[in-house]
C-alpha cells in the first residue's frame, strides 16, 4: 500500500492527528510518502521521519493508492493539482471550518485506513473546468484547471463589469455585475452558493453560470450541461479584471477571450461509507436539524 501524505499548515493541537495517522499506516506495512513543504511543517512540531518525499512535479505517480489531505477545503483543492490527471484516490482530513471536500474526522484519522483497507467506501470521479486563453498566463502554467470553480470578477475598482457569455458559440446574455462563477457539481457547494446558486449533486453531468451580484434584476444562476463550451469577453472602466481557479489567480486585460470547458481527466474522490455527501449536507448545512426530521 502507496499512501501520500499532504497539508498547507499544521497546528500543535492538530500534531497528534497526524502521528496518528502514521503509526496507522506504519502498523500496516504502508508505504508514505510526504510533500516537501509539508515535511517541514512537521519537523518544527518534532514528528521526524526518513519517509521519501514529493513536490508538485515529482516524485507521485499512479502507483499510489491513495492520497490524504490534511487541512480545510483549500488544502484539498491545493492537492488537486499534485495529484492532477494521474488517478491517485484523495482523502480529506477535515482540521479546518466547515469542510464539504475535507470531509473525514480528525478523530477518526485511524479509520481513513482501517475502512480503506476493509473496502468499506466507494471511489467517485468528479469532473473539472479548464480555461483556455488567448495568451498564456505563467500563474496557471500547466494548471489550468479548477475542481470547484473558474471566477472572472472585478478588479481595481467599485464599478460592475460586463461579461460577454456565449454558449456553444450562440449568444446568452452580458452579465453586468461584480464577477460570474463557472462552477462544477463539486464546487456548487462553495462560492456559488454563498452567491445563490444551487446545491448540484457530485456525479451530476452539469456547470452552472451564477452571477454575483448582479445588477440584472432577472439573472439568475444557470445550470447547463458539462459538455457545454462557454466562451466569455468582459468589459469595464478599468484596464484589466481577475480570473480566478479555485484558489489561484491571476490579472488579465480586457477584451481577451476566455474559453471554459470540462477538462478530459476527473478526480477521484474517496468516499467512505459512514462520511456519505448526504450526511455531510445534514450535518454541514443542518438539513437534519428541521424538528419534523
Amino acid at each position: 500500500m502507496k499512501v501520500a501524505v499532504f497539508g498547507q499548515n499544521i497546528t500543535e493541537q492538530d500534531r497528534i492527528f497526524v502521528l496518528e495517522l502514521l503509526a496507522e499506516l506504519k502498523s500496516v506495512g504502508a508505504m508514505v510518502s510526504i510533500e516537501s513543504g509539508f515535511h517541514g511543517i512537521l519537523k518544527k512540531l518534532g514528528i521526524t521521519s526518513d519517509r521519501e518525499e514529493f513536490t508538485q512535479s515529482s516524485g507521485l505517480d499512479q502507483s499510489f493508492d491513495m492520497f490524504v489531505s490534511f487541512g480545510g477545503d483549500g488544502t484539498m483543492l491545493r492537492a488537486v493539482t499534485y495529484v492532477k490527471d494521474l488517478g491517485i484516490p484523495i482523502v480529506g482530513v477535515n482540521t479546518g471550518r466547515l469542510g464539504f471536500l475535507s470531509t473525514f474526522k480528525k478523530q477518526d484519522v485511524r479509520k481513513v485506513v482501517t475502512e480503506f483497507l476493509s473496502e468499506a467506501y466507494s471511489i467517485e470521479a468528479r469532473s473539472l473546468v479548464e480555461v483556455c486563453l488567448s495568451s498564456d498566463i505563467k500563474d496557471f502554467e500547466g494548471l489550468n484547471f479548477a475542481l470547484n470553480e473558474i471566477t472572472i470578477s472585478r478588479k481595481d475598482t467599485t464599478s460592475m463589469i460586463t461579461i460577454e457569455t456565449y454558449l456553444n458559440d450562440e449568444y446568452l446574455t452580458s452579465y453586468w455585475a461584480d464577477g460570474l462563477i463557472v462552477s462544477t457539481p463539486t464546487g456548487s457547494t462553495g462560492y456559488s452558493l454563498s452567491c445563490g446558486g444551487p446545491v448540484i449533486a457530485p456525479s451530476t453531468k452539469s456547470l452552472v453560470l451564477t452571477p454575483i451580484a448582479p445588477h440584472n434584476l432577472n439573472a439568475r444562476p444557470f445550470v447547463i450541461s458539462d459538455d457545454t463550451e462557454i466562451r466569455l469577453r468582459v468589459s469595464g472602466r478599468e484596464e484589466n479584471h481577475l480570473i480566478s481557479l479555485d484558489s489561484r489567480i491571476s490579472s488579465i486585460p480586457n477584451g481577451q477571450e476566455i474559453r471554459i470547458r470540462k477538462s478530459d481527466f476527473t478526480v477521484n474522490m474517496i468516499e467512505y461509507k459512514s462520511e456519505s455527501f448526504l450526511k455531510t449536507l445534514r450535518n454541514k448545512m443542518l438539513w437534519g436539524e428541521d424538528r419534523r426530521n
